[in-house]
């Protein structure tokens, strides 16, 4: 019996730390295989090591390039390891090209796939993500659910119940194991805001909001009116900032505090403490929810409803004015008061595994 996991960018690897380690404790038999998709060697090893999780047996070195290339690439690296490793489950997490296209070599091969955080949907075909979410579901025969919508997006679309597993939110078990290392971090201090003033976190890399020119200049204009009344720290995406500097949009940047793409216990630290978080990442609409931080989403829509629903996020949409105006009242208005959708408990990554050890055991048997 082998499990392969398999992991792609910096979101996978929160997801699959906690599964990682529940396999471990179960006995699971497994092997992680990291696509490369985000190939930044330190940023991927200092996750790693934060996040407690084994050196990937595979590293598939991939890379970057379109969409199509991409996909492509990691489907012609990842499927002769599947070939000579049999495995009886492939496991993806999320909806970067890596969970697409490694579910779709197991599935070409006849191998059961399991697809964590299935049944998202944002019903928006523009995104990449959507698209990758969609065909990952179709394709897989274990679909682990992090909120209600997922089961009734699902259901809609006519996947076999006994196909589909509520099971809560892995993101939030890596959050809760991690959160209190996190407070233990100096970012603050290296940063120079450690005087206890109020500051904004944001983070922006989806290509609708980073890629034309004129709307990223008009968002970091916005940003910059804002940072008139706190701080803004922007640990900026390599693809956001090679954008605003092929652009000329240096003086924008100036008005913020930049910096690099920062390690999770950092990040962390910093959303925990931030008067607001300003964003278009999926991810992080969770964290601060369980974090009961402000969250402004830029973007039209989610496919995270429950923390619209239950936490501290709110859809401002991609119109930088809407978006200022949204962050001033963030900033004078009352704490939002979430509570946690059903689930999140930090047990998720034990319920997918106790499921899949059940499948096992069934099958030896």
């Amino acid at each position: 019996m082998l499990i392969v996991n398999v992991v792609g960018a910096r979101p996978n690897f929160m997801k699959i730390a906690p599964v990682v380690k529940a396999m471990c404790r179960a006995g699971l038999p497994q092997v992680l295989v990291h696509t490369g998709q985000h190939y930044d060697e330190r940023m991927s090893h200092l996750f790693f090591e934060q996040l407690e999780i084994p050196a990937p047996d595979l590293n598939l070195e991939v890379g970057s390039g379109s969409q199509a290339l991409q996909t492509a690439e990691i489907m012609r690296r990842f499927e002769p390891v599947v070939v000579e490793r049999r495995p009886d489950l492939v496991v993806v997490v999320g909806d970067v090209n890596s969970t697409l296209a490694c579910a779709l070599v197991a599935a070409k091969l006849g191998i059961a796939v399991a697809h964590i955080e299935a049944g998202l949907r944002s019903f928006d075909r523009t995104m990449p993500e959507e698209i990758n979410r969609v065909v990952t579901d179709t394709l897989s025969d274990f679909l682990f659910v992090s909120e209600r919508s997922g089961v009734e997006n699902l259901r809609h679309e006519g996947v076999p119940d006994h196909k589909v597993h509520f099971v809560g939110n892995v993101m939030i078990d890596t959050l809760l194991r991690h959160r209190q290392a996190a407070a233990h971090s100096d970012i603050l201090r290296r940063l120079g805001m450690d005087s206890g003033a109020p500051f904004a976190l944001v983070t922006l890399h989806r290509p609708s909001n980073v890629d034309d020119p004129e709307k990223l200049r008009a968002l970091l204009r916005a940003l910059g009116e804002l940072a008139r009344d706190l701080a803004v720290v922007f640990p900026i995406h390599p693809r956001t900032h090679k954008n605003a500097l092929e652009a000329g949009l240096e003086p924008e940047l100036a008005r913020l505090l930049i910096t690099e793409p920062l390690g999770y216990l950092e990040f962390l630290h910093l959303m925990s403490n931030a008067k607001m978080v300003i964003t278009d990442s999926g991810g992080i609409q969770e964290e601060t929810t369980v974090l009961g931080v402000p969250c402004l989403t830029v973007r039209e829509n989610t496919e995270r409803p429950a923390t619209i629903e239950c936490g501290t996020n709110r859809l401002v949409g991609t119109d930088p004015t809407a978006m200022l105006a949204a962050a001033r009242q963030a900033l004078n208005g009352r704490r939002p008061s979430g509570r946690l959708p059903e689930l999140w408990d930090g047990h998720a990554a034990e319920r997918i595994v106790d499921i899949l050890a059940q499948q096992f055991l069934a099958k030896a048997a």
